[in-house]
């Protein structure tokens, strides 16, 4: 690292100030008014620098960095238009409650007045996404506003905070370190939640034990909250969207609620108490007529136990404890058998991912209308991190993968990605192939919207021709494996079972990126 010079500008001492707080790692998709930060980068070599080709491939890259590194990385964004472009999977980063902080550049202060073509409302455009915002000022103070954002960024649960970065104090003279900030720490237990907690466990009455965020992660509270489970007489669920949950055999299979709005009611119906650990009371993804919206019975006795800003691991502990409750001997999922042969189904897929994935694979799901019938997959496989689409904004799966690669270059990473939502964030391939990330991304080829088919259905429609068209990716249809190579990804087309299989125990034993596009 060099000596920082007794004077610098505002950009180098916001880097200088972010390493020595740990930060590591910079995604980008600068513009001219994020130069001063492009050579204040070049100039001190303090961070690692991951370009992204669509500033939706960076925040979803930072997203997937930090759930696999449990800290957070720093985005370089330019301007409103170009925070716009990163929004969608921001918002997918923020419903994971991931730790990141952005700089989004600005106008300089004195230009702002002039309504440039590029001016807008850049704090208005970033406040819908960001839990912390804040406006720099001048390059004195530009360090310590950082520093602020990235301890809100850290805390518990994790957030997202944006720093807008006008162009002259990032190139005007005055920057100060500033000293880092400590984050805020978990809420502490409620022990009036605590108590209701255990007289749920042991009424008598169906319960549910809800468990989100950390305690997924950590396989010591899954194996704890298992022995709960086990005295008590309750049942685990997981939202049905998760950052990430660590699965495989050896751990204790959790299954989700369900996404489809009929199958999440059936699943919840007669639980007289839900213990919700980590999360809040699950919610229906849309409304639809005659549905309600929450999806525990009415009359269920909602505990929050903790909430998303609490220590899980620890609620769980002190739930056991009261109740005389030790760890579970886990009971592994039940192996799947692999098919010899025929057509490629989403259980087929699950399948081949029990009895291919090596130890220690990173499973990145948006393979949306087919996830449900995949899901199975992981819990057979040897242990393996899983990492979802939290938010509903399709197009992560291509760029997070980069990202959680990048945190653990040691792992492969497999993507079973929906061909639809591929489309959104395809630029995600070039970056993998910069910077030699080990992904296998699996394209789930059914040429279609599928999930959107069953949502007409949701809402009584009768789809006819010209719906129907809105829906299908076809005329033309898309040829995934040229696109890839395009941008300097290898790859081959699969339309049988054993053919993934194997292709898919190549590609994971080889470094660096491979495209595998499954004919469903």
């Amino acid at each position: 690292m060099k000596d920082h010079p007794t004077e610098m500008n505002g950009a180098e001492s916001v880097l200088r100030s972010l390493h020595a707080d740990g930060v590591e790692i910079c995604f980008a998709n600068p513009g001219t008014s994020e130069m001063q930060f492009v050579d204040a980068l070049d100039r001190t070599r303090l961070m690692r620098c991951v370009l992204g080709l669509f500033e939706g491939v960076v925040t979803a890259a930072a997203d997937g960095f930090a759930r696999m590194a449990g800290k957070p990385a720093v985005t370089l964004l330019h301007l409103a238009p170009g925070f716009a472009n990163a929004a969608a999977n921001l918002h997918n980063a923020r419903k994971a409650r991931v730790p990141m902080l952005n700089l989004v550049g600005d106008h300089a202060l004195r230009h702002q007045k002039y309504d440039a073509p590029l001016s807008a409302d850049v704090e208005g455009a970033c406040a819908p996404f960001s839990d912390w915002l804040r406006m720099g000022r001048d390059a004195g103070s530009f360090a310590s506003d950082a520093m602020e954002g990235l301890a809100v960024a850290k805390g518990k649960p994790g957030r997202i905070a944006t720093l807008i970065a006008p162009a002259d104090i990032g190139w005007d003279a005055g920057g100060q370190i500033a000293d880092p900030v400590p984050p805020v720490g978990p809420a502490p237990l409620d022990e009036a939640a605590l108590n209701d907690a255990v007289a749920a466990l042991e009424s008598g009455d169906r319960t549910v034990i809800i468990a989100g965020l950390s305690v997924l992660e950590d396989p010591a509270a899954l194996a704890l909250l298992q022995g709960i489970a086990d005295k008590s007489g309750a049942d685990i669920l997981a939202p049905t969207s998760n950052r990430r949950m660590e699965r495989g055999r050896g751990r204790v299979a959790v299954e989700k609620i369900p996404y489809p709005i009929n199958a999440a009611l059936d699943c919840l119906s007669g639980y007289a108490r839900a213990i919700l650990i980590e999360t809040l009371p699950p919610v229906a993804f849309f409304a639809y007529p005659g549905k309600p919206s929450l999806l525990l019975p009415e009359d269920c006795q909602k505990i929050a136990l903790t909430g998303p800003d609490g220590d899980g691991p620890g609620a769980v502990a002190a739930l056991a404890d009261r109740i005389g409750a030790r760890p579970a001997r886990v009971r592994d999922a039940a192996p799947l058998p692999l098919p010899q042969a025929g057509g490629i189904t989403p259980a087929g897929i699950a399948a081949v991912l029990a009895n291919t994935l090596p130890e220690g694979a990173i499973v990145v799901d948006e393979a949306v209308s087919s996830g449900g019938d995949l899901f199975a997959g992981g819990d057979a496989a040897p242990p393996n991190s899983w990492l979802a689409l939290t938010g509903g904004s399709i197009g992560i799966g291509i760029p997070l993968s980069a990202g959680a690669a990048i945190a653990c270059p040691d792992r492969p990473v497999v993507t079973l990605q929906a061909d639809g939502s591929a489309m959104y964030t395809l630029q995600g391939l070039w970056t993998q192939a910069r910077e030699g990330a080990n992904v296998t991304t699996i394209i789930l080829a059914n040429r279609s919207y599928e999930i959107l088919k069953g949502e007409l259905r949701n809402v009584g429609a009768q789809p006819g021709p010209d719906a129907l068209s809105m829906l299908n990716l076809d005329r033309p249809d898309l040829d995934f494996v040229s696109l890839a190579r395009g941008m300097g990804v290898p790859g081959r087309r699969v339309e049988d079972i054993e053919t993934l299989r194997r292709a898919l125990r190549d590609a994971v034993a080889e470094p660096g990126p491979y495209l595998i596009e499954a004919m469903i």
